[in-house]
């Protein structure tokens, strides 16, 4: 029973890296992360 509930685990991880990386290719949504690195970047600076 572990073995199987390890497998979904690593299924669904592996989901939840195709579609972030899926996400991160949309240009908008390279735009959005670089801004909001910018503002951290900016708030750590102070």
């Amino acid at each position: 029973m572990s073995m199987i509930k390890s497998i979904l685990k690593t299924a669904v991880a592996a989901k939840a890296v195709q579609l972030v990386s899926r996400e991160l290719q949309k240009p908008e949504n390279q735009r959005k992360l670089k801004e909001g690195l910018s503002k951290l970047a900016k708030q750590r600076r102070r």
